[in-house]
């Protein structure tokens, strides 16, 4: 009986495969299967955030229901970035040089899978699948660069979405507000997209505020503080926050209602990260962003699967992290996580046994099932499937549901069932259905047009217009002061006030008369003495350096003619002036050469023109036209008659006349 027994448990033994291994999780425990194991799977994970912990334990959840439906399991050799984002790389390398793993999930970029090709003199190829949400993927994959599989959308979309909102509410400025998780500047390819797709709904970036990576900051408090106290000078009240962890974004709102930056007539837009983990924040948290209009990534949450699977990850995640026992809803963060490895799972599944991890890559992208986040059917290393995001307004210690958005049919308010999946209903609803009812900042329910400053009693404070009082021209700019008051007008006056009209909101105002220089102007405006000004005044170079101006709504610039006294017309050669050096030689070559013509002629003609010197030029003259009209003499006598006539009808028609009004000119214009 005993050896029997004992010839069972070799049989098993030897049935067991020689590449079983069982999965350990981050803290190294292991526990026991029954599944064929058929490959290793690496993860890199930030057990230090909530999003690294869902992704954790959506992870390992994902190879027990792979070992459960199928009998195949997969070896999980995850790795803990414990709040050092740095060490990605490293961590990375390490999994697939030292523990030989097939793939490798975490939030790896483009740039990091680059560096960790460089290090791999092997050139394994091993296929990487990015969480990240905000990924920015090349349109074509350098040769060397290991193929990196997102499993987020585009941030461009994101933009869209943002664009999209800001266009319907016609708001013009904005500021943007992020956190560089990666604390050298990295992100900042984020705020350069986002400018350039505002521009494209009449909008602009008035400003951003660039924060380090929170656990780089020795006093996030006071940092965020002193950034925050900047904003209450910009005109602009309509804040984007693009890029932002859970902790950061938690005291960034807490600072922001201490400083009444959460009152009326303020606006604040959260995107896809921050709004997917509403779910986890705490309460406080919530009633500090109440008003808070954002989007995130809406996936089916009624199917039984995931109903399934949002009581096994509470269980779970509980059972982990107790002190996190308030929220404990599982993201899309944690979906994406799951369905990654379930990609993996499948395709290791399909493939032919001692296969290498380059032939995985292919299989992997040639995935179609549905997934707990969307489909999961890749082209180009990313997903088909277009995100949808649905649309959220934080009330009370709460949010509601307010409508969907998709860059294919854009905002709606419903969803429907397609062929298993969920589709946004293309209907005739519009943006004033879904963003018609948002609660803002201070209770208010009516859009939040008017982003002008506000004072601590909630009254709105009029610009303050620089108006010049010593102005030259009184077409455009003319200011009267009396005992009765001062009075405005002009062309640049009535310019603003036709412009501040044509604005979709009402723009306060006040005109300030200025005695002094531009220059001092100009400098009010920058020192933020005035908040604008309005004149005749030019746009210098120096003055840009100073300041903004507006489009120029003159075509050409300001001149004025003043009379100028001078003493130049009292010269004694002031005559000589109408006439340049070489005219006047030029004439008086032409009165020679018009004197030896006469002395030739008056040698070889007969006694006619013998008598006077004055009388002779005077026959020669006659002789001259009468011979070129009236009669006939010898060729050689017409010729010289000729030359003699032309220059001196030159000299008596063109130059006198034009001497005559030259001088003329000349002895005007140096009159007093």
């Amino acid at each position: 009986m005993a050896s029997a027994l004992a010839i069972s448990l070799l049989s098993l033994l030897l049935l067991r495969p020689s590449n079983a291994s069982t999965p350990t999780s981050v803290n190294g425990k292991r526990r026991p299967t029954t599944c064929n194991f058929i490959g290793s799977v690496g993860g890199v994970v930030d057990c230090s955030t909530r999003v690294g912990r869902e992704e954790k334990v959506a992870m390992e959840l994902a190879v027990e229901d792979f070992c459960t439906s199928t009998g195949y399991g997969l070896a999980l050799k995850l790795r803990d970035l414990s709040g050092k984002t740095a060490g990605t790389v490293s961590a990375v390398f390490d999994l697939i040089k030292h523990q030989q793993v097939q793939a490798v999930v975490g939030t790896l970029t483009t740039q990091e899978a680059a560096v960790v090709a460089e290090m791999d003199e092997t050139n394994s190829r091993v296929p990487l699948i990015s969480l990240d949400t905000a990924s920015i993927t090349p349109s074509v994959m350098p040769v060397d660069m290991l193929p990196v599989i997102h499993m987020g959308h585009g941030i461009s979309v994101e933009m869209r979405c943002i664009a999209a909102i800001v266009g319907f509410f016609q708001w013009q400025k904005v500021i943007a507000i992020f956190e560089d998780k990666f604390s050298y500047g990295r992100d900042l390819g984020i705020i350069t997209l986002l400018s350039e797709t505002l521009r494209g709904v009449g909008a602009e970036m008035e400003h951003y505020l660039a924060f380090p990576s929170m656990s780089s900051l020795l006093d996030p408090k006071t940092t965020i503080q002193e950034e925050l106290k900047r904003l209450r000078d910009k005109q602009g009240r309509v804040f984007i926050v693009v890029q932002s962890s859970s902790q950061f974004t938690a005291l960034l709102f807490e600072q922001a209602m201490q400083m009444e930056l959460m009152v009326k007539g303020n606006v604040w837009i959260t995107t896809n990260f921050i709004t997917s983990l509403l779910d986890s924040f705490h309460s406080s948290v919530i009633t500090s962003m109440e008003g808070v209009l954002g989007f995130r990534t809406y996936f089916l949450d009624t199917s039984a699967s995931f109903k399934n699977f949002k009581a096994r990850f509470r269980r779970k995640f509980l059972s982990e992290y107790h002190e996190e026992e308030e929220n404990i809803e599982p993201s899309v963060f944690a979906l994406r996580a799951y369905d990654a490895v379930w990609a993996i799972a499948k395709a290791i599944e399909r493939l032919p046994e001692n296969s290498k991890s380059k032939i995985l890559l292919p299989t992997i992208l040639s995935s179609n099932f549905r997934g707990l986040s969307t489909e999961i059917r890749f082209m180009n290393y990313k997903l088909v499937h277009a995100p949808a995001f649905q649309i959220v307004n934080v009330v009370g210690k709460s949010y509601r549901e307010m409508g969907y958005w998709s860059p294919k049919f854009g905002f709606s308010r419903t969803m429907f069932k397609d062929d298993g999946a969920e589709r946004q209903r293309n209907s005739s609803t519009s943006a004033e259905d879904v963003l018609g009812s948002v609660y803002w900042p201070g209770g208010k329910t009516s859009v939040p047009v008017r982003l002008m400053e506000t004072t601590l009693s909630g009254r709105q404070k009029p610009l303050r217009i620089g108006v010049p009082v010593r102005s030259n021209f009184t077409q455009y700019v003319k200011v009267i002061q009396d005992e009765n008051g001062t009075y405005f007008s002009g062309f640049s006056l009535d310019v603003f006030d036709a412009v501040t009209k044509l604005l979709p909101y009402q723009l306060p105002y006040e005109w300030i008369p200025f005695n002094g220089t531009y220059d001092k102007l100009v400098e009010a405006v920058n020192q933020k003495a005035l908040d604008a000004a309005v004149g005749d005044m030019q746009i210098t170079s120096d003055w840009c350096k100073l300041t903004e101006f507006s489009q120029p709504y003159v075509e050409s610039g300001l001149v004025i003619v003043v009379p100028v006294n001078s003493n130049e017309s009292q010269e004694p050669w002031m005559f000589m002036r109408p006439f340049t050096w070489g005219l006047w030689s030029l004439m008086a070559a032409m009165s020679v050469f018009t004197g030896v013509v006469v002395w030739f002629i008056e040698h070889r003609s007969n006694e006619d023109f013998r008598g006077p010197r004055l009388q002779q030029i005077g026959k020669v003259l006659w002789f001259s036209f009468t011979t070129l009209y009236l009669g006939q003499r010898d060729s050689l006598t017409t010729n010289l008659s000729r030359f003699v006539l032309a220059p001196w009808l030159f000299l008596i028609l063109v130059v006198g006349s034009t001497y005559t009004a030259s001088l003329a000119s000349m002895m005007s214009s140096f009159k007093t």
